[in-house]
């Protein structure tokens, strides 16, 4: 599907989530591709000969990522949107591990055929492949599931915040690449020449993942995801920090001010700054009580993003 078709009902009753099961999936795409970013290349680097011993000792399940996977598509009993979200991976993992072997089948030669005779022909595709997901899950994202889960958290609120002054176009122009928000109820999801989708009638939900580039994900006849990647600020992009920035604040307070553009959790801002927490969450104080921060809660986060004064503040530090 390159166009989905919706109404007002259907972005009105939108909603954007976490859930591990996409995390898991952004995370085998990325271990399975050669060239990572450039952002994800160290934690690749970090479990990536993990993976191919754990394919390399199952080569069934190393079929089954070889035709699920492609530069353009994913198959589709991969990517069911969860029913709400926020799921667990068990509870997300229930629906593929009820499918029967024929429909995995089916669904892999859509990604790429002829399938392998032998290894595909095996029966119990789906424990494998669900064996394969808490892998991934347990091994390269669980220990690190908090810091992640603040980092999707505060992009989520970025979003919401963002639909509160430029409206869906604006942030559907600046999820992910290919993706525009058209105008008359269509909102173009990927440039390449698929049919339409009508979604109208049914409910859509917004995934944010560190992952390459998103993808789309649908259980017919009613429920869709769109996969997002996360705008990060574990991308290690450097972001640029003006000179009189610093020379006003301090190297350590530009630096978390800069970070806080948009919503951002103080977990996230010591991942990003490599600062300890205190150091942080004594510099946040500061730069809040000169008015340059506010903050607002969001579940257990508390997030902080700029004030129009701090806005004011770097555009003009920005053009000396």
């Amino acid at each position: 599907m390159a166009v989905l078709l919706v109404d007002a009902e259907v972005m009105a009753q939108a909603r954007f989530g976490t859930s591990q099961l996409t995390e898991t999936l952004g995370a085998l795409n990325i271990l399975r591709r050669g060239q990572p970013l450039p952002w994800h290349r160290v934690w690749r680097d970090q479990h990536v000969d993990a993976f191919h011993g754990y394919l390399d000792g199952d080569p069934v399940t190393a079929a089954i990522v070889a035709h699920a996977i492609s530069s353009s598509w994913m198959a589709d009993y991969l990517t069911v949107p969860p029913a709400r979200p926020n799921m667990t991976l068990d509870d997300e993992l229930a629906v593929l591990e009820s499918l029967p072997d024929e429909r995995i089948r089916e669904d892999l030669a859509r990604v790429r055929s002829p399938l392998a005779p032998e290894l595909l022909r095996r029966t119990g595709l789906a424990s494998r492949t669900a064996a394969l997901l808490r892998w991934v899950w347990h091994y390269t994202i669980e220990a690190d599931w908090p810091r992640r889960q603040s980092v999707l958290r505060a992009d989520v609120v970025s979003r919401i915040s963002r639909l509160g002054r430029d409206g869906w176009s604006g942030v559907i122009n600046a999820m992910r690449p290919g993706m525009r928000w058209l105008g008359d109820g269509r909102l173009q999801v990927q440039e390449q020449p698929y049919p339409p989708c009508d979604v109208r009638g049914g409910k859509l939900m917004f995934f944010a993942a560190h992952c390459r580039g998103g993808w789309v994900s649908w259980r017919l006849p009613d429920r869709f995801g769109i996969v997002y990647p996360v705008t990060g600020i574990f991308t290690e992009a450097a972001i640029s920090t003006p000179d009189p920035l610093r020379r006003l604040l301090g190297n350590a307070r530009s630096r978390i001010l800069v970070h806080s553009a948009e919503p951002v959790s103080t977990v996230a801002l010591v991942a990003v700054t490599g600062l300890p927490l205190g150091t942080v969450g004594g510099h946040l104080r500061v730069l809040r009580e000169a008015g340059l921060l506010q903050k607002r809660r969001s579940g257990r986060e508390v997030l902080y993003w700029w004030t129009n004064t701090a806005r004011a503040l770097v555009a003009s530090a920005s053009s000396c």
